[in-house]
């Protein structure tokens, strides 16, 4: 199978200087807002730990799985999203409606994230953004009904993915990584964002 129809992936798109650039601003933010290793609805621990950038961040607990606009360790409001990410959403996604949040995934070990879709926005029609920085993963991405027939693709350092139109609400996820294929994150592992439009516009 190939990808879904709007899934679009542009290798490379930031060179080694922007990816350190912006590596640098987001593992400071992540000293502000800690990444945390959410509880599923169901009680289960996400291997991923994850924060967030901009005025909304993605959170998950046995309430169910929702955006707040507070670190929920902290309290505090979530770091701002760089300029270079609201450049890439102008340029890729929209260029009238900016995100308003940025999920940051930190993959580590055995870190993995199933198959799911994107359905906690208010609007479907908005795509979703996703960068990649430090090591390369292995992404998987289906149609839009669960159990169907998937493609792997591999996402190295910064590498730019789209999902938009039919590929928007694909069921999709990360396998694994691969430890040691990038010396960008401190400590290794890799770091993903994602923007999109949670709220209406």
């Amino acid at each position: 199978m190939s990808a879904p129809p709007g899934f679009r992936l542009l290798p490379g798109a930031l060179d080694h200087a922007a990816q350190q650039s912006l590596a640098g601003v987001v593992l400071a933010a992540m000293e502000a807002a800690p990444p945390l290793h959410h509880q599923t609805p169901g009680g289960r621990r996400m291997s991923v730990a994850m924060t967030s950038l901009g005025p909304l961040g993605w959170i998950s607990d046995a309430a169910g799985y929702r955006y707040v606009e507070r670190h929920p360790g902290t309290g505090q409001a979530w770091p701002a999203m760089p300029q270079v990410l609201l450049d890439l959403w102008s340029r890729l996604a929209d260029p009238d409606v900016p995100p308003d949040a940025c999920l940051v995934n930190l993959y580590r070990g055995e870190a993995r994230m199933g198959l799911h879709q994107d359905r906690d926005e208010a609007d479907p029609a908005f795509p979703v953004l996703s960068v990649s920085l430090g090591d390369t993963a292995i992404f998987r991405i289906g149609g839009t009904a669960r159990g169907g027939r998937t493609a792997s693709v591999r996402l190295a350092s910064g590498d730019v993915c789209l999902l938009a139109g039919e590929a928007r609400l694909a069921f999709h996820g990360v396998d694994r990584i691969l430890p040691g294929s990038s010396s960008l994150i401190p400590g290794g592992g890799r770091i993903n964002l994602t923007l999109r439009r949670a709220r209406p516009a």
